[in-house]
């Protein structure tokens, strides 16, 4: 009989075995979830500071405007134009994130009156001497990492998951992984860590002053990414945003970089 009830309760449990969900597909859940509930926003517009800090604390001070177009079928589109100060004026930046293969990426630079695509092998470079690589400013597709669910944890006073990604691209990019914390209830990002090519802390992404658009779409109104490597910092301040505001497709291509403003 002891054998009996034993063999009924493992056949009770298979279901149970069988349904149990991975680290791996918990953590790739948790980031379908994150991009289902920003999709359909179409299009918005948005002003952004940024400043940079090093060492030392000696700052600079850059102005820029940013489009972003939802793209049906693939990754985001987006322009960035830089307004001050007066060496970066009319410096523009158009990015093509795609969800599969290496993102489209090109640099106007206006004393040069040309302009300059940003190598697949560049992306884990600079953007205009900030803390912020290329391959940090593209939208971040589903389709570029593998994901591991970590643990349950508390940041501030929300319940997140903390999550772990991996670059498909390891040829290119400049990470071996990334750990991110996420909150339960809107899945928001709060903090990102970012580990080099050597499995190393390079940089920490902090997010904050959330504000949320349509009733649905939520936006960080302050990014800090901070590099333990060199001591410097890039802040960003966002402002200003506006959905749906008809951009098309014809607002996002190498031409509208050079007529920008």
């Amino acid at each position: 009989m002891k054998i009996f009830v034993l063999s009924l309760v493992a056949l009770l449990l298979l279901p149970v075995v069988a349904m149990a969900e991975t680290a791996e597909q918990k953590g790739l859940a948790i980031a379908v979830e994150a991009d289902l509930r920003d999709n359909g926003f179409g299009d918005y517009s948005s002003t952004m500071s940024m400043v940079l800090r090093n060492k030392h604390g000696q700052e600079s001070h850059r102005e820029m405007r940013v489009r972003t177009l939802e793209m049906d079928g693939d990754g985001d589109r987006s322009l960035t134009i830089f307004d001050t100060p007066r060496d970066v004026k009319g410096t523009a930046f158009l990015s093509f994130s795609h969800k599969i293969g290496d993102d489209d990426q090109w640099l106007y630079l206006p004393a040069l009156k040309r302009v300059k695509r940003i190598s697949s092998h560049n992306k884990s470079g600079s953007f205009m001497g900030s803390e912020f690589a290329y391959e940090d400013i593209a939208s971040q597709e589903i389709e570029k990492y593998t994901y591991k669910y970590l643990r349950d944890e508390t940041c501030g006073d929300l319940d997140c998951f903390v999550v772990e990604r991996y670059p498909v691209d390891t040829k290119n990019s400049g990470y071996t992984r990334m750990v991110s914390w996420m909150d339960k209830g809107e899945y928001r990002p709060w903090k990102v860590e970012y580990f080099d090519r050597k499995g190393s802390h390079l940089k920490t992404l902090l997010l904050s002053d959330y504000y949320q658009y349509l009733d649905t779409y939520w936006r960080a109104h302050t990014m800090v990414m901070e590099n333990h490597q060199n001591g410097k910092t890039t802040h960003l301040y966002m402002r200003d945003f506006e959905f749906q505001t008809g951009l098309s497709e014809a607002d996002f291509n190498k031409n509208a970089l050079k007529r920008a403003k």
